[in-house]
C-alpha cells in the first residue's frame, strides 16, 4: 500500500503518516497538488492520496484525469464544518477524514482501499480449479496471460495473482489499452521526455518505470497497435525499455499480466496480433469461465454485491428470497459478473421487502434473452376499440400518442441515472447508422466521450451499433 499526504496540517500530518506506516503502508509527503503531480508524473506512485482539505481538491482530481493516473483522494482537514467536507466530496474526493487522526479510522481507510474489488467468491468446481492454478503460479515470474469474456473477472484475478505473488509488496500498476487513445498509449505504457512531442511539457515516467520490482497489468492487451505491440515485445524481451524522445536505455523490473476478451489465436491469425507476441505472453494462460458456465457461484455472488451496495447506501443488509436466487440462476448473464453486480446494486436499492423480492431484480432486457421483462404492448394493440369514424379515427391517434408519451416516461422507473444515460447514448447511436461523429454531436459531446463511453458499455456486455462512415 502506497498513500500519498498532500499538505501540511499542523504537524497531524505526521502523526497520520507514522499511523499508515504502522499499518504496513509506504508513505511520501507532499507539500501542494503542484508538488505531488509532479511526484507521480516522475514515477514515485501512490495507491491513495490523503489531500489537505485547504488544498485545491477540485483541481487535484481533474489534474489526476487528465493524466489518466487512476488514485483515489481522500480529504482530510482540522475542525472542519459539514459543509466544506460535503464540498470536498463533490469535488471529488471519496472519503472525509476528520483530524487529529484516529488510528482505527485510518487503518479502516487503508483497509477498504487496499481490498476493494479484490474479493475472490470460487465455490463452483470450474472457477476452483483456476483459482488453485493461479495459485500454484502466483510465487513465479511467469509471464500470465488471462482471457475470458467481458465481466469475468479477468482484473480481480490480476490482483488476487499479485497479492499471492512475491512482488506483493510492490506496486500492481494497471493499464487499459482500449482506453486510451493509440497515439498516448506509447507515452502511457513507456513514458516522455520534456518537448518530447507538442504538449509534453514535463517529463512523464512511464507504467513500466512506475511498476518497477512489481507487476504491470496490460488490460485487453489485444486493442493495442501492431506498432506499439512490437515495442512491447522488445520491453519484455530486453527487460528495458526507452522513453520518447531519449536515447537512453533504463533497466525494468516488473512482471507482465496481460488480460484479453478476445479469441487471441484467431487474432494472430487475422493479422491483428503479433505472433511472437503472443507466445511471449502465453506462459500461463487462465481462461476464466463464464458466469453461467459457475452456476453454483451465481448466488453467493449476488448476496456478496447486495451486502456490498446494502452498506455503500447505508440500507439494512438483506438476504435474497428463494425465489430471488432461483431467479438470479436462471438468467443467461450476458454481460457476467458485471451485469450481476450493477443489476444487484439496483434490487438492494428498489426491494421493499424484508428479504430480496425477484421483482426488485431487475434484468435489462437489451439482449433479447427470455428472461428480459417483455415490451410494452403497442398503442395498435392496447386500444380495443374499432376506427369507424374520422373522429374515432382521431380519438383513437390522441388515445395511442398518450399511451407512447405515458410509456416513455414509466420506461424510466427503476433505472439509475447511468443507465438512462446508457440507453440515450446507443440509441442515438443506432438511430445514426454507427456514426459516432454525428452522434456526439447530437447529444452534445465530445467524440472522445463517446469513444469512452461506448468502451464501457462494450466490457459491460451491451451490444454496440457497428460504425458508419465518417466516424
Amino acid at each position: 500500500m502506497r498513500l500519498m499526504i498532500v499538505g501540511n496540517l499542523e504537524g497531524y500530518i505526521s502523526t497520520a503518516g507514522k499511523i499508515a506506516l504502522q499499518r504496513g503502508a509506504r508513505v511520501i509527503h507532499c507539500e501542494d497538488k503542484e508538488q505531488a503531480l509532479g511526484a507521480l508524473l516522475n514515477g514515485k506512485g501512490a495507491d491513495l492520496a490523503m489531500v489537505d482539505i485547504k488544498q485545491d481538491i477540485a483541481g487535484f482530481v481533474a489534474a489526476l484525469e487528465k493524466e489518466r493516473i487512476h488514485m483515489p483522494v481522500v480529504a482530510c482537514g482540522i475542525g472542519t464544518d459539514a459543509r466544506s467536507a460535503v464540498k470536498a466530496i463533490q469535488d471529488g474526493a471519496k472519503e472525509y477524514v476528520p483530524l487529529p487522526p484516529d488510528a482505527d479510522l485510518i487503518a479502516a481507510v487503508l483497509e477498504a482501499v487496499t481490498q476493494e474489488g479484490n474479493d475472490m467468491i470460487a465455490g463452483d468446481p470450474a472457477m476452483k480449479s483456476v483459482v488453485e492454478m493461479a495459485e500454484k503460479i502466483a510465487p513465479s515470474d511467469a509471464t500470465v496471460l488471462i482471457t475470458g469474456e467481458s465481466g469475468t473477472g479477468k482484473e480481480v484475478m490480476s490482483s488476487f495473482i499479485h497479492r499471492k505473488s512475491k512482488r506483493k509488496d510492490g506496486p500492481m500498476i494497471a493499464v487499459n489499452c482500449a482506453a486510451i487513445p493509440e497515439n498516448l498509449l506509447e507515452s502511457e505504457l513507456f513514458g516522455h521526455e520534456k518537448g518530447a512531442f507538442t504538449g509534453a511539457a514535463n517529463r512523464r515516467i512511464g507504467k513500466f518505470e512506475e511498476a518497477n520490482g512489481g507487476t504491470l497489468l496490460l488490460d485487453e492487451v489485444t486493442e493495442m497497435h501492431p506498432l506499439l505491440q512490437a515495442k512491447l515485445l522488445r520491453a519484455i524481451q530486453e527487460r528495458e525499455i526507452t522513453r520518447i524522445g531519449s536515447n537512453n536505455n533504463v533497466k525494468i523490473d516488473v512482471r507482465i499480466i496481460a488480460t484479453s476478451n478476445r479469441n487471441m489465436e484467431a487474432a494472430v491469425q487475422n493479422g491483428d496480433f503479433r505472433e511472437d507476441l503472443y507466445f511471449r505472453l502465453n506462459v500461463v494462460n487462465l481462461k476464466l469461465p463464464a458466469l453461467r458456465e459457475r452456476p453454483s457461484d451465481i448466488v453467493p455472488l449476488a448476496q456478496f454485491f447486495a451486502d456490498k451496495y446494502a452498506e455503500q447506501n447505508g440500507v439494512d443488509k438483506k438476504k435474497l428470497s428463494k425465489e430471488a436466487q432461483e431467479h438470479v440462476k436462471s438468467n443467461g448473464w450476458r454481460g457476467n459478473i458485471r451485469e450481476l453486480e450493477n443489476t444487484m446494486h439496483r434490487a438492494i436499492l428498489m426491494s421493499v421487502q424484508d428479504e430480496i423480492e425477484a421483482s426488485a431484480i431487475m434484468i435489462q432486457s437489451s439482449f433479447g434473452d427470455d428472461n428480459a421483462t417483455p415490451a410494452a404492448p403497442s398503442s395498435a394493440a392496447a386500444i380495443n376499440a374499432p376506427a369507424d369514424s374520422g373522429s374515432d379515427a382521431a380519438a383513437q391517434d390522441d388515445a395511442g400518442q398518450a399511451l407512447q408519451n405515458k410509456s416513455g416516461v414509466e420506461s424510466l422507473i427503476g433505472k439509475t441515472m447511468a443507465e438512462v444515460e446508457r440507453d440515450m447514448i446507443v440509441n442515438t447511436l443506432e438511430h445514426c447508422v454507427g456514426n459516432r461523429t454525428h452522434a456526439a454531436n447530437i447529444l452534445g459531446i465530445s467524440i472522445r466521450t463517446l469513444r469512452n463511453k461506448l468502451n464501457q458499455y462494450k466490457e459491460e456486455g451491451v451490444d454496440i451499433p457497428n460504425a458508419g462512415s465518417g466516424s
